[in-house]
């Protein structure tokens, strides 16, 4: 199990100060949570990637090859790259790039992004979504896995006796997560190359996200990865900590009741209990994470979101510490009781390595990789 967190990178006005910080200084503050939960022993840091204000991560790899650099152990992915407005050849020679710098610490979610100004930045239409992330992924998973691609769609120029380049780090590409808030479609894509499926689990109910996760389970299954429970599965999270409840209470509301995503809407009682957001002490914290499981089966990472809302630096690294300190431990500790040892671990490039070279080839000996066999 991989404990991380993920962020969208916004730039929020403090509306307890009015201070909003400069995009330099809120770039910066990423990079120094993205430190801090290495210090911590969390697993993963991702980033999201947006090209509108009032967002900043706007070249994730940018920023992830920076930390890279600064890190050890610490797996970089991406909490959204748009594979519907980005050139899947970019992303292909782009992730694989940084996947050698970091000596494989790199996976990767995939997303369309909802922003609908943004498609005809990048010369395409938001209502050909579904299309694009369908068609762009297709050709992406190929140029990873094939050293010379011919490829003609709908959505692009064709490629004739087209090499990637750099190829993936030891032959294999980094692992794929495909996330979504509400497509059934990605759902299935993602179950369709036995790649990972992230639910955002914010914002919703956990209805509607046992939903989507249940249907990916179920369609991994169909084409032939694995059993439904052996199907990779990351979830979101939301929380803030202090370790009186009632000071996280007090602490937080103004920043909720502010927020440009749920600000102005239901209570912050109401999206506590209604939602995945957990506002409260630690064992609040832990004692409501422990619930996706009940209610989505065993799976692979969590990652909470932290920093947004305006929250300062000072207060997201508080968080931290929090989370490295006290409920990161009980929730490995709980997490591994009862894990049935047919559910996969998080994936690694070098587990992942290891099970390509592992696989036995009809002479017996060590078989190259698969698509199924690298993403599964």
């Amino acid at each position: 199990m991989q404990f991380g967190i993920f962020t969208v990178g916004d730039v929020t006005p403090d509306p307890t100060t009015g201070r909003e910080p400069t995009e330099h200084e809120r770039i910066k503050a990423m990079v120094t949570i993205a430190l801090k939960a290495e210090e911590v022993g969390l697993d993963v840091f991702a980033t999201g990637e947006h090209h509108n204000p009032p967002f900043v991560p706007s070249s994730p790899t940018t920023m992830l090859g920076w930390i890279a650099a600064r890190t050890e152990r610490l797996i970089l992915s991406t909490s959204t790259t748009l594979i519907t407005t980005n050139d899947p050849v970019k992303i292909a020679e782009d992730y694989a790039m940084l996947q050698h710098l970091a000596d494989g610490r790199v996976d990767l979610m995939m997303g369309r992004g909802n922003t609908g100004p943004v498609y005809p930045w990048f010369g395409q239409d938001i209502r050909q979504g579904i299309p694009l992330a369908i068609e762009n992924y297709a050709l992406l998973h190929r140029l990873w896995r094939e050293d010379v691609v011919d490829w003609e769609g709908r959505f692009r120029t064709p490629l004739q006796g087209f090499t990637s380049t750099p190829r993936p780090l030891d032959g294999v590409p980094p692992f794929v997560w495909h996330g979504s808030i509400r497509s059934p479609e990605i759902a299935e894509q993602a179950a369709y190359y036995g790649d990972g499926f992230f639910a955002n689990n914010i914002f919703w109910p956990k209805e509607h996200f046992q939903k989507l996760i249940r249907l990916y389970r179920q369609r991994y299954a169909h084409y032939g990865h694995g059993t439904p429970e052996q199907a990779v599965v990351g979830l979101g999270g939301q929380v803030f900590m202090r370790r009186n409840s009632q000071d996280a209470v007090r602490e937080f509301r103004p920043y909720f009741d502010n927020a440009p995503v749920y600000g102005h809407g239901p209570s912050l009682e109401e999206f506590t209990r209604e939602t995945p957001l957990t506002v409260g002490s630690p064992q609040e914290v832990i004692e409501k994470t422990l619930t996706f499981r009940d209610s989505f089966g065993d799976y692979q990472r969590q990652l909470f979101l932290l920093d947004h809302a305006g929250l300062p630096l000072k207060t997201v690294l508080e968080q931290l510490d929090l989370l490295g300190e006290e409920v990161l431990p009980v929730l490995r500790e709980e997490f591994a009781k009862n894990r049935p040892a047919s559910v996969p671990e998080g994936p690694t490039h070098a587990a992942r390595v290891a099970a390509r070279d592992a696989a036995p080839a009809a002479d017996g000996t060590a078989a190259a990789a698969t698509p199924q066999e690298v993403t599964s």
